[in-house]
């Protein structure tokens, strides 16, 4: 990965990381920045097929992202920093950061379950999901308390999380 792009998606992900942490919230205009610098840095170090790669990452991030939007598991601002930063990383990056994000993300939500003793009511709701998801319908439906906007769901700041994922991921390369 070219330098400017390490050094785009540091300071994309690190800004993103601290607002989600602050406000719960990932700020439109950060993650449009993103994706423009994404675009326009790929293109100008990688000619042609930069476009070709930072389009593939974006479009990668939003076939994995969107589904988990749409069954209100994730935000919206998650979805738009994941698709920035698959338009800086590209898409064989943007996969490595995803499987590294979602074992952080893992390992700090059973941690969350532990400390806050909801083992068994997260085991219960993931057997919901689980089947409902297999029935094809959104688990937020049977129980609203699975809508990551439920002010019962033990939310996390994804946007952190992301940050975090892409850190190490850019400093085990």
């Amino acid at each position: 990965m070219p330098l400017a792009l390490k050094v785009a998606l540091i300071s994309l992900v690190i800004s993103a990381g601290f607002y989600d942490l602050r406000t719960r919230k990932i700020p439109n205009w950060l993650t449009l920045s993103g994706l423009v610098l994404g675009l326009g840095l790929n293109t100008l170090v990688l000619h042609g097929h930069g476009v070709v790669i930072a389009l593939l990452g974006l479009g990668l991030s939003l076939l994995i992202y969107v589904p988990l939007y749409i069954v209100r598991g994730m935000g919206a601002g998650d979805v738009k920093l994941m698709a920035a930063v698959g338009s800086i990383a590209g898409p064989h990056n943007w996969l490595i950061i995803f499987l590294v994000t979602a074992l952080l993300g893992g390992l700090v939500a059973f941690a969350l379950v532990f400390f806050k003793r909801r083992i068994h009511e997260t085991l219960s709701n993931l057997s919901t999901i689980l089947w409902e998801l297999a029935r094809g319908k959104a688990p937020f439906h049977k129980d609203p308390s699975l809508d990551m906007r439920s002010p019962r769901s033990l939310g996390l700041p994804h946007g952190t999380i992301i940050a975090l994922g892409c850190l190490a991921f850019l400093f085990t390369i």
